[in-house]
């Protein structure tokens, strides 16, 4: 045995020590290179994070600032900071619920066409959800109020189920009505049965029940 051997054997560091260096001198600029890589886009990531963290959080106080207006009844000003912050920050959380704020003002002002492109614009980026639910709810009674009867129609109709018996009855009432303004009273007739029948025990039921005998008596 060579006396290189057996040094090498008897000191088993130094052929590691030996891999390590010969490994770095072939590939150390790209593994610093990977390192660097992966450091900056982690930085990257913590900034924008916290960028997004900060727009958010403005979103958030303009928001809140519009909703006190909207309950102390300033419809129009509320309105214009609704679609501030929506305009401003309309990838945040807050900017996205601008919209739906900008649709409630809009109504309760008498703009429904407004209203009913605010809550669109809403539920295009809302997830899905309650919240969701409750305006594409918002949508339904503006697209009835502002004579779009048929779509107004379906989207009653595609909240019953979605919160409690007695919205379900609700929206089926809203349906009715719409065809009713359609001058389709054996689709009325239809989702006023349902109620009768399904949720016999809401407080809608006795309306339905009337309007029913009063469709009945036409239709003689």
């Amino acid at each position: 045995m060579s006396l290189e051997k057996a040094t090498r054997l008897e000191d088993p560091g130094a052929e590691m020590l030996d891999r390590i260096t010969t490994t770095w001198d072939r590939h150390g600029r790209l593994i610093l290179g990977v390192a660097l890589a992966v450091i900056a886009a982690g930085a990257v990531t913590f900034f924008l994070l916290r960028s997004r963290a900060a727009r958010e959080e403005q979103a958030a106080a303009a928001l809140a600032e519009a909703n006190v207006l909207y309950w102390q009844g300033d419809y129009v000003t509320s309105l214009e900071r609704a679609k501030q912050v929506s305009a401003q920050f309309g990838s945040t959380p807050s900017g996205i619920e601008a919209h739906r704020l900008a649709g409630d003002n809009a109504f309760w002002n008498g703009d429904f066409k407004t209203a009913v492109a605010e809550y669109r614009r809403y539920l295009d980026k809302a997830p899905a959800g309650l919240l969701a639910d409750a305006g594409r709810r918002s949508l339904a009674y503006s697209l009835e109020s502002d004579n779009q009867f048929a779509e107004a129609s379906r989207t009653y109709e595609s909240l019953v189920g979605r919160f409690d018996r007695s919205s379900s009855a609700e929206f089926l009432g809203g349906a009715a009505r719409c065809y009713r303004a359609l001058n389709q009273p054996d689709e009325a007739m239809k989702r006023l049965q349902r109620i009768d029948q399904e949720f016999g025990e809401t407080s809608y039921a006795n309306a339905a029940r009337v309007e029913m005998a009063e469709l009945a008596a036409r239709a003689r």
